[in-house]
């Protein structure tokens, strides 16, 4: 099974969509500063959560809250 997440750093106003299969321990990767992407961002709290059957059912996710109707929805989950 595979999981959609969004988190958001918490001193910046930066929201991260990915898809993993073990979402505390890239969760924990994002925090630790041990991916590129988002190392300047951390610390970050999850703010969403999908699960997805499959990868391919995933991505199609990822790529939705990825989008600017997803990361507005994502804002205002983050803001309320």
């Amino acid at each position: 099974m595979y999981v959609v997440y969004a988190i958001s750093s918490l001193n910046r106003n930066y929201i991260y969509v990915g898809l993993t299969s073990n979402v505390e321990e890239r969760l924990k990767r994002h925090n630790d500063g041990r991916e590129r992407t988002t190392k300047a961002y951390a610390p970050f709290k999850l703010i969403y959560l999908e699960k997805a059957a499959n990868r391919i059912e995933a991505r199609k996710k990822e790529k939705y809250w990825k989008s600017g109707i997803g990361k507005e929805k994502l804002r205002s989950l983050r803001d309320s």
